[in-house]
């Protein structure tokens, strides 16, 4: 397994709609494994494929709390089938949003359909910290960030703070497929 690196907004990949993996083989269930080491080195909660570079449709969560054992989850290909009408508001950060947090709406329970990684088709019914984790992750694979979520004088704000941190540092290329 690898640490790969982090692309760091405003860089393109992370607006970019992904294409959905069309085999779960080998290299896919490889890059998952260092999406997973990845995240957890970051450390972070989830990380989808174009946050590493890889327009594809795949993203790790683990939504563990301290002292709990990890529950790592590799999902394929996710697609909302239901969601609830009734919203919950957490204060979101993202690992290509280095330092940067605001609080996002979304709804409070949703029913996913993925692959895991060995294809086979799951679904997951998820509430709280992990339906807010996997909406957030999704949204990266349809090009959206989380700032896209909150008005444009916040989502200014977070922009200008962004690229005042990352003044000087190295940026991360573009990982390849």
């Amino acid at each position: 397994m690898a640490i790969l690196p982090i692309l760091v907004a405003p860089h393109p990949v992370l607006k970019k709609k992904c294409t959905p993996v069309e085999a779960v083989d080998g290299h896919i269930r490889r890059v998952l494994d260092d999406m997973l080491e990845t995240m957890y080195d970051a450390p972070g909660i989830g990380l989808a494929a174009p946050q590493i570079g890889l327009p594809k449709r795949m993203l790790v969560v683990d939504c563990a709390g301290r002292g709990e054992s990890p529950q790592p989850m590799k999902i394929i290909n996710p697609e909302i089938i239901a969601a609830s009408d009734d919203l919950a508001s957490y204060e979101e950060g993202c690992l290509s949003f280095p330092e940067q947090y605001a609080d996002v709406k979304r709804p409070a329970r949703v029913t996913v359909k993925y692959l895991d990684e060995t294809g086979t088709e799951q679904m997951l019914d998820a509430d709280g910290l992990l339906a807010t984790c996997i909406q957030h992750e999704i949204d990266h694979l349809d090009g959206v960030v989380f700032v896209d979520h909150i008005s444009s004088l916040k989502r200014g704000m977070i922009m200008r703070k962004l690229q005042k941190l990352m003044r000087g540092k190295p940026r991360p290329d573009v990982a390849a497929e």
